[in-house]
Formats: C-alpha cells, structure tokens, sequence
C-alpha cells in the first residue's frame, strides 16, 4: 500500500505561479512508479497534465507545454509540479497518481485545488 499527500494548491492571479508537491508513503513504491499529475475541473472529464517515469522521462497535455515542470525527487519520495505563466482555464483540482504495472498498483492522492482567478 502506498498513500500520497498532495499540497501547495491555492488562489493565484493570472501569470502566476505555483509549486504542487506529493509526498508518497513508500519509497519503495514511489521508485518504481510512474508518478503523474492529473485535473479535473468542474463539469470536466479528468485529464492527465504531466507524468515523469522511473526513468526521469516526461510526458505534458499540449495546453501545458512550456509552462509547467514535472519532477521527482526520490530521496524524498516527492513529485513535484511546477506552475508557471496560469492561466484561468488552469483552475480544476489537481491530483497525483503514482502507476506501477510491476506492483499492480495505481494510487490516487485527495486533490489539491488551484484557483486562476483575479
């Protein structure tokens, strides 16, 4: 089993930026996983915005390229997200996944909101 803490949501204004973190349980977990952040806004289907693999390989939604940074730090058992230049139509809660075939597992965190709003 593997728990994940999702935190640094909040209210920003146009152009700002954010930094989300998720911490998993076990480091065990987390080195082998893929880890991804994921969002949901209201009346929206949940949609996959960055992923990082085991490997440091990334993956982004198109609408993020070049604005926000996926990371990992595995001495900390830590994914990151970093957000810069939002937009208003980044507004959703923000959810971590960590994915591991090998494991069987898929875990989701609780969701953090992000609010794009002046």
């Amino acid at each position: 089993q593997v728990q994940l803490v999702e935190s640094g949501g909040g209210l920003v204004q146009p152009g700002g930026s954010l930094r989300l973190s998720c911490a998993a349980s076990s480091g065990r977990v987390f080195r082998i996983s893929t880890m991804g952040w994921y969002r949901q806004a209201p009346g929206k289907q949940r949609e996959l915005v960055a992923a990082i693999t085991s490997g440091d390989n990334t993956n982004y939604a198109d609408s993020v390229k070049g604005r926000f940074t996926i990371s990992r730090d595995n001495a900390k058992n830590t994914v990151y997200l970093q957000m810069n230049s939002l937009k208003p139509e980044d507004t959703a809660v923000y959810y971590c996944n960590a994915n591991s075939p090998q494991l069987a597992i898929s875990r989701w965190g609780q969701g953090t909101q992000v609010t794009v709003s002046s």
